[in-house]
């Protein structure tokens, strides 16, 4: 009997711990093949615009996104479909900005201002769709939501890629990822944001919190619409010297994974919260099911959070001679991570679950949002660069 039952639990045990590059199909080979093959291209046609840690970089995209395509299908049709925009969008400029101006696609849908309004209006539609589907137990509002989040991720990306694009026609002196600045990283927080939830999203099922999480997003966008017309932040500027830095093209991605996550599990919480206390309770998910994505997303956020701390203290020390100086901005980066930090602790050590877990989340949110934002509106130090 017990030779029979370790017999019928092989083919399960197999499955399970089979290696993860034996269940590849020639499908996910001919992806990382296409994403290498793509590398090899732009390090080919743009390299020459590089140095040697961006060619690096650039050669790096292919192992990482071909992982990443491997775990979520999704990327598979993402990444090949921002690419051929993005190159079609930067064939049609010929080598001179002013294009932006005159051609019908680029004035209206792929310049980079006109892509990121499509990704702001579009974040904004999905975020009323998310809450209709919500209100009314309609899966199509859900399921329109989730499109026009796609979409808005999709043209957000397009975006980013052609400003960089864009950048360089300025001038060389002037070329530079676009993560340099308050307007560029509130579109990478929208964007970073809005794939996590996708992923949540498809992981378990269920487009309910589509509704909680894209409301931060659209606030971001308020944000950026109101940052663009007041300020006119959407004119691409010189790198100040303390940006002119390869730190800054992976210090900043890493942070910003960190602050999307965190975002995306406060208002996951706010959800527990108001399940737990029989607001929208038979529309939103388990609170198991709420509970496990804030702690997932608490536990991607503060890693990525902590590889950016550590780099940024790399960066500091080649920027201004010194590890640490208990800038503003240094100082609170700091109590985030030790905020999320206790968090994951007492998760771990005392099983901290259910409303005091959520609630904690919440108020993260408001720590984190300080370290983002008010830390650039309130103070000043090293990174005063960044003031609003």
């Amino acid at each position: 009997m017990e030779l029979s039952q370790t017999q019928a639990s092989q083919p399960k045990t197999y499955t399970r711990e089979a290696g993860f590059f034996r269940r590849l199909t020639a499908i996910d080979w001919l992806y990382g093949a296409g994403l290498l093959a793509a590398a090899l291209f732009a390090l080919n046609r743009y390299g020459h615009f590089m140095d040697g840690y961006e060619q690096a970089i650039l050669v790096l995209t292919a192992p990482t996104f071909a992982l990443l395509g491997w775990h979520w299908k999704p990327m598979r049709w993402l990444m090949p479909l921002v690419a051929l925009l993005s190159l079609w969008a930067i064939s049609m400029y010929g080598g001179a900005i002013d294009a932006a101006n005159t051609k019908f696609f680029l004035k209206y849908m792929l310049s980079s201002q006109s892509a990121i309004l499509w990704m702001s209006a579009l974040f904004v539609f999905s975020t009323v769709f998310y809450w209709m589907g919500l209100i009314s137990r309609s899966e199509f509002g859900g399921a329109i939501g989730s499109k026009l989040c796609w979409a808005a991720v999709v043209l957000g990306s397009v975006g980013m890629m052609v400003r960089w694009y864009e950048s360089y026609l300025m001038g060389a002196d002037v070329g530079h990822i676009p993560v340099s600045n308050l307007y560029e990283v509130f579109i990478l927080f929208s964007i970073i944001t809005a794939l996590f939830y996708l992923y949540y999203e498809q992981h378990y099922a269920t487009r309910q919190l589509g509704a909680f999480v894209l409301l931060i997003i659209a606030a971001a966008v308020g944000f950026l619409l109101w940052y663009t017309v007041s300020r006119d932040a959407a004119q691409i500027q010189p790198l100040v010297p303390a940006l002119q830095s390869w730190w800054m093209k992976i210090h900043v991605p890493a942070n910003f994974i960190g602050y999307g996550t965190f975002a995306l599990a406060a208002m996951v919480g706010t959800a527990y919260l108001l399940k737990s206390h029989g607001i929208l309770a038979d529309r939103l998910p388990a609170l198991e099911v709420l509970d496990d994505v804030m702690y997932k997303s608490i536990s991607v956020g503060f890693a990525f959070f902590t590889v950016a701390t550590i780099l940024g203290a790399l960066w500091a020390a080649e920027a201004w001679g010194g590890y640490w100086s208990w800038d503003p901005k240094e100082t609170w980066a700091l109590i985030v991570w030790l905020n999320y930090a206790a968090w994951l602790h007492m998760r771990l050590m005392s099983g901290l679950r259910g409303r005091v877990a959520a609630w904690w989340s919440v108020v993260g949110l408001l720590v984190t949002t300080f370290a983002f934002l008010g830390v650039n509106m309130f103070l000043s130090g090293l990174h005063s660069y960044g003031e609003l």
